[in-house]
Order: structure tokens, then C-alpha cells, then sequence
């Protein structure tokens, strides 16, 4: 199992306290771009976080970018945690996630 997102995200860190793993921060280890593509197949635009305060700081020509390139540049722009289990991806921390891997 593996937790995608960064360290210093509350909902990541309560993730990994509950699942008893580490976060993969995808700061400090950034995403490949085949990896990142995984999880937009999974996601679609649920993966791009149009709520940050990192996308409210961007100016109208870079939100127009491929939100690929965007989340690679900036990635608290991607929504999280992405949830790496037995070959399923899971996005959030949310009741159903957490129902899902059974905790």
C-alpha cells in the first residue's frame, strides 16, 4: 500500500496514522508523468484541486495549462491522498476510502 500526497497535509497524515504507513510527499519525490497519467485515468479532473489556495495564486494563463504539466510543477494542485492499494487507486479520506480498505 502506498499513500500519495505531501507531508505537511493534515488528511494525509491521518491517513497514514490510521493505515500505519509513511507518505510518499510528492513534493520531496516528485510524481512521474506515467504515474500521474494513472491517476487521472482513475480520477479524471477530480485529481485537480481548483480549490487550493495554490490555484486561487495562479494567474488565468497557467490554470489554461494542461493540468498534467500544472500538478507537476505545483503539486499541492493535486487533490489527496491518492491511495495505492492492492492494485486499486483511492482518492481522499473520505468514509467511503476508508470503508474500501476497511478501517
Amino acid at each position: 500500500m502506498r499513500l500519495y500526497g505531501l507531508k505537511n497535509c493534515d488528511t494525509c497524515r491521518k491517513a497514514a496514522k490510521v493505515l500505519g504507513i509513511d507518505v510518499t510527499d510528492i513534493r520531496a519525490n516528485p510524481l512521474e508523468r506515467k504515474d500521474l497519467e494513472r491517476f487521472h485515468t482513475a480520477f479524471g479532473d477530480a485529481l485537480l484541486n481548483t480549490r487550493s489556495t495554490t490555484w486561487r495564486s495562479l494567474g488565468e494563463v497557467e490554470r489554461s495549462g494542461d493540468a498534467f504539466d500544472l500538478i507537476l510543477a505545483h503539486p499541492a494542485l493535486m487533490k489527496r491522498p491518492v491511495i495505492e492499494a492492492e492494485g486499486k487507486l483511492y482518492l481522499g479520506w473520505k468514509a467511503d476510502t476508508q470503508a474500501a480498505l476497511g478501517v
